[in-house]
């Protein structure tokens, strides 16, 4: 047998080390974290219960508002509750196993994200392009193959990326990230990572390719609805926030790629910090808020909710 090398090492414990030029700030986070994280719950949940609650909200589409609110909350419970108990500790460190699982949470958020978007531009390609074979196209079969979409390649991708980086042997344990991301414990690896590299490409390329699709339908809804006013007013009415949605989520994932890949040291750590948990801040507090506000159907019932409470 060909002995260890010297600086190959069993990695039982990871160390976040993107916290150790905010020390001062620490408090602060907290208090604005333990504030923000409780606004996303209680938006997405609101979301989430006054569809579930009113039958006339059972429509693919608000299923699908649905999904993507659920999405958010998964997203973000494998993130904030661990950043709000480094912001606290003297030492940020996270062990192997929890690593692997926060990048799964994560990561197949994110890409559940664009699946679920994908499948909201379809649905509006129905209903405004084949309005009066919506009801047929959109049965309650399909609209249940298309959640599985929206989740099941997603976790599926991720379950690939996650073991194939488990087989890894690292030879380092410093995450310069305030948390555990695939790229940045591959480039721990004492040995050739190809294999892991060209899959999370071909996953890049998939779910990027998803975004370029949605907007090139988007294009063509445009065109299609400027030849009547009510297909202009369902556009802007039920397109609008799917897109702003989409460009929220493709900006925050280019954001996090490119910067995790080919990011700069010399680039202030606050800054490299933003950009890297900028879709962990923005989609999950706009998505819900977007069609809470945009959605007349979504508004009203959730202003009615509020007002009943208030009785």
């Amino acid at each position: 047998m060909q002995p260890a090398l010297k600086n190959e090492s069993s990695v039982l414990i990871f160390t976040l080390s993107a916290l150790n030029e905010t020390t001062e700030n620490r408090y602060v986070l907290f208090s604005l974290t333990a504030l923000y994280y409780p606004l996303i719950v209680f938006c997405n949940v609101t979301v989430i219960f006054t569809i579930i609650s009113h039958k006339k909200l059972h429509e693919p589409m608000y299923v699908f508002i649905c999904s993507l609110c659920v999405n958010g909350l998964f997203g973000t419970v494998g993130f904030y509750p661990k950043f709000l108990y480094d912001l606290l500790s003297q030492d940020q460190v996270i062990s192997y196993v929890g690593c692997l699982i926060q990048i799964f949470v994560i990561y197949s958020s994110l890409l559940c994200d664009f699946s679920t978007l994908t499948v909201m531009a379809y649905d509006r390609y129905v209903a405004i392009c084949r309005p009066l074979e919506y009801h047929s196209v959109m049965t309650a079969r399909m609209v249940f193959k298309c959640i599985l979409f929206c989740w099941l390649p997603p976790m599926s991708c991720l379950c690939l990326l996650v073991t194939l980086t488990s087989r890894l042997t690292l030879c380092g344990s410093s995450i310069e990230k305030l948390y555990c991301e695939n790229w940045s414990v591959v480039k721990l690896s004492c040995f050739s990572t190809t294999v892991n590299n060209v899959i999370g490409f071909v996953i890049i390329i998939i779910y990027f390719t998803h975004a370029v699709l949605v907007f090139c339908s988007y294009m063509y809804l445009i065109r299609k609805c400027r030849k009547s006013i009510e297909g202009r007013h369902k556009f802007i009415q039920t397109c609008v926030p799917h897109l702003l949605s989409l460009i929220n989520v493709t900006t925050a994932f280019l954001f996090d790629v490119l910067f995790s890949r080919y990011g700069s040291k010399s680039v202030p750590q606050s800054l490299r910090n933003f950009m890297a948990l900028e879709f962990l801040l923005l989609p999950p507090i706009l998505n819900p808020l977007i069609y809470g506000l945009k959605l007349t159907a979504v508004r009203q019932e959730v202003m009615r909710l509020f007002s009943k409470r208030q009785m």
